[in-house]
């Protein structure tokens, strides 16, 4: 077995730019032993050192690598993926880690290129590859993304990224394969209860209710999955700019269509959606806010929304007490 050796830079404690601070990564892995490939886990006692990029896929690994895991996340509640920059201590977390997840079809917007070269040098895997290309919804052309990334709210793609987090720990770590197969059983099981609760509680909306109005379109795979029409202010992703015309249309539409309640997102700021509102009471119709949804991360520590099944029940109890 190969084992995966990373040189350290003398140059990572200084003050420099993103695009630096990947060629630092990019040449420490360079000296890797043997490429991602090859990989298997050292034989001997200490956990595995994961890194994983959003919340949900943190989440996952934790419980599927349950004791032979340690897992960091690089983006806390409410941080917004699309708009994330990699400060020093993430790229020395990259470089420490002996394995990456990430969500891939460019979630990470600006940290997508590092991720995917350090794919040739150590197991840094995209949680979305395995997902049929022919399920995917087409993403924003205007930000450089072929396909909606926000996989994880159709909970049956996310039964998919959970396989992939199972086979990759199970290949590395053949040693306690059994062990990561057993988690991610348990865990599916629980997600396919999941799935079908969301079906249920979605059904008690009245059809012509079924409309979610959010700041930004990260609910497509949701209204997909679940039969419920969907409108973001915003693309897919937040670093597309929203401006007055998308305001006065969204606002028409809520005003014609009688849409009682709109959401705002934990990791967006608020202002958009209230000039929304704003607009729609000029016209003499109100608009409430409905609670606040989490899109692109989970909840504080504790909250209510704080692992990935939280989250989405969390969501879906927020959606139909307001719309029904």
């Amino acid at each position: 077995m190969n084992e995966i050796k990373v040189k350290k830079s003398p140059f990572q404690r200084a003050k420099m730019t993103l695009g630096v601070l990947a060629l630092i990564v990019l040449a420490a892995c360079s000296k890797v032993e043997g490429g991602a490939d090859q990989a298997k886990r050292p034989a001997d006692d200490d956990k595995i050192q994961v890194v994983a990029t959003i919340g949900m896929i943190t989440d996952v690994v934790q419980v599927i690598g349950g004791d032979e895991v340690e897992v960091h996340g690089l983006m806390g509640p409410g941080v917004d993926p699309h708009l994330y920059k990699a400060s020093q201590g993430d790229i020395q977390k990259l470089d420490d880690a002996e394995m990456i997840f990430y969500g891939g079809l460019h979630l990470e917007g600006k940290m997508t290129e590092i991720l995917e070269k350090l794919e040739k040098h150590k197991p840094t895997v995209a949680v979305s590859k395995n997902i049929d290309p022919s399920r995917l919804r087409a993403g924003d052309k205007e930000q450089g993304t072929q396909y909606d990334p926000h996989i994880w709210f159709n909970v049956k793609y996310w039964i998919a990224a959970t396989e992939t987090i199972r086979d990759t720990l199970a290949e590395y770590d053949p040693a306690h394969a059994d062990t990561y197969k057993r988690n991610a059983e348990a865990y599916i099981a629980e997600l396919t209860k999941l799935d079908d609760e969301v079906r249920t509680r979605i059904a008690e909306i009245p059809e012509a209710g079924r409309v979610l109005v959010t700041a930004h379109d990260a609910f497509g795979y949701f209204g997909d999955a679940y039969g419920i029409q969907v409108m973001g202010l915003q693309g897919i992703s937040t670093a597309a700019e929203y401006g007055s015309k998308d305001v006065s249309e969204l606002r028409d539409f809520l005003v014609e269509n009688r849409i009682k309640a709109v959401f705002v997102e934990n990791s967006i700021p608020t202002k958009s959606m209230e000039a929304v509102i704003a607009g729609a009471k000029e016209l003499g119709h109100e608009v409430k806010i409905g609670g606040e949804l989490y899109s692109d991360s989970l909840g504080e520590p504790e909250s209510e929304a704080d692992t990935y099944i939280k989250m989405v029940r969390h969501n879906v109890n927020t959606i139909v007490e307001a719309l029904k």
